[in-house]
């Protein structure tokens, strides 16, 4: 019998109650990082694929709300000790995916482990998510392991931290993985994107070197580039971008005058909503000059980069675009490049990330499974072979990385901090729509 478990948490300056899903299996109540744990109520120590609390704590060290990692019992076990436990459970894994590339590794996982069968669902994300809500509200799990992207929170505050799914962090594998990188969850590997230029307007390199210079205007008030994006207030990664600007104001500030040599001007008016608005905040200035530029939205990757490869030095553009776009400069032969380490951050890391459902009636399978597909105790698995191309990048420290010109540690991105996004994301994106609404180049 499932059982319902509540743990009281302390923030620094607030007392946050999150309901918190704990099992009929135990688990280390202290985190690694010497992060203390809420109250909890502990059940057997054979892990049995009963819910687990979720890892979220206060350290008393630093002073700060602790998530991750979370180590239990399942994060010390071996593949040959989960295989066995996994062929006495329900033997079928079912996958809901959000890549199609996921259906690769049927085959190569069921000739790696005989007896298991492996499913994989291609879902949008939307729809794993809201598959495996109905599932647990109605008691009826089909999937036993969810692979998602969450880059403004919404994964882990409404169904990580709900009891939707559950982490599992394999301690030998997180050893290979940065810690800021396994924060709120368990990672297949990140994206990210970012400002393409033309290489043959621009041979002796990219021409900006901060976000402010993308928006830059002349002394007669035209822009310097010609800007082209996806329209930024439908995607959630690029909002969730913008938002991180507005958390780490002090940096954007800091940018500005490091490019121009002056302190930044304040224009933006925030009177207009309903919601508090910073003062003198950097990002929210950035945002509010970025919806008045004159941009060009088109939906599609391919024709974002085609129109940076169609530019000129003489009419210079910029597009914003997923990393994996950087394909069509060998297979078309376009003339773009990455602008990298751009002041303050190039990008968020969009991470795709494994969990395990919570129910599940193959709690050892679907562990199994995560470890193969993540590569495994050595990274010689196999499972990530599918995923590897230019633009993916791994997070594991020894995994060769022999598709991308670049490591990921050389172009300027972070880790994204889905709490702090999480909280203003619903503002910003009204900020966004707003404005953009009274630009005179909309």
């Amino acid at each position: 019998m499932k059982k319902k478990l509540f743990a009281l948490l302390m923030a620094l300056c607030l007392v946050l109650s999150l309901a918190a899903c704990g099992g009929d299996k135990g688990g280390d109540s202290e985190p690694s990082g010497g992060a203390q744990q809420g109250d909890t109520q502990q059940g057997d120590a054979q892990p049995s694929g009963g819910t687990q609390t979720i890892p979220i704590g206060y350290d008393m060290e630093t002073g700060e709300n602790y998530y991750g990692p979370y180590y239990d019992e399942w994060s010390d076990m071996t593949d040959e000790e989960l295989y066995e436990m996994a062929k006495t459970q329900d033997t079928t894994i079912t996958v809901y995916a959000t890549s199609s590339k996921m259906l690769k590794a049927e085959e190569p996982f069921e000739e790696m482990y005989p007896g298991l069968d492996l499913v994989v669902a291609d879902l949008d994300s939307d729809e794993v998510l809201s598959k495996a809500q109905i599932e647990n509200e109605t008691n009826n799990i089909t999937a036993d392991v969810l692979q998602t992207k969450d880059v403004n929170g919404e994964v882990f505050h409404e169904y990580y931290s709900n009891g939707v799914i559950e982490p599992f962090y394999p301690r030998d594998i997180c050893a290979h993985i940065a810690e800021e990188n396994l924060k709120y969850s368990y990672p297949l590997y990140s994206s990210q994107a970012f400002w393409y230029y033309n290489t043959e307007a621009f041979p002796d390199g990219q021409p900006i070197k901060s976000w402010w210079e993308i928006i830059e205007k002349d002394d007669a008030g035209n822009q310097r580039f010609a800007l082209y994006a996806k329209e930024i207030g439908q995607e959630t990664a690029y909002l969730s971008l913008f938002a991180s600007f507005i958390n780490n104001a002090d940096e954007m500030a800091q940018s500005y005058k490091d490019t121009y040599g002056k302190d930044l001007e304040y224009t933006y008016d925030a009177s207009s909503f309903a919601f508090e608005v910073p003062e003198n905040n950097a990002g929210v200035e950035y945002l509010w000059r970025f919806t008045q530029a004159k941009m060009t939205f088109i939906g599609d990757g391919d024709e974002l980069v085609l129109a940076v490869h169609n530019s000129t030095k003489d009419r210079p553009a910029l597009a914003l675009a997923s990393a994996g776009k950087i394909e069509n400069r060998d297979e078309s032969g376009y003339n773009i490049a990455w602008c990298i380490n751009l002041s303050p951050y190039t990008a968020l890391l969009n991470t795709e990330s494994m969990f395990v459902v919570k129910g599940t009636d193959s709690p050892a399978g679907a562990r199994l499974f995560i470890r193969y597909i993540t590569g495994g105790a050595d990274c010689q698995s196999g499972g990530l072979k599918p995923f590897t191309k230019m633009g993916n990048w791994p997070l594991r420290d020894d995994f060769v990385d022999e598709k991308n010109p670049a490591k990921l540690s050389e172009l300027g991105a972070r880790a994204n901090d889905l709490v702090s996004i999480y909280d203003i994301y619903p503002d910003v994106q009204d900020m966004w729509l707003y404005w953009l609404s009274q630009s005179p180049n909309k």
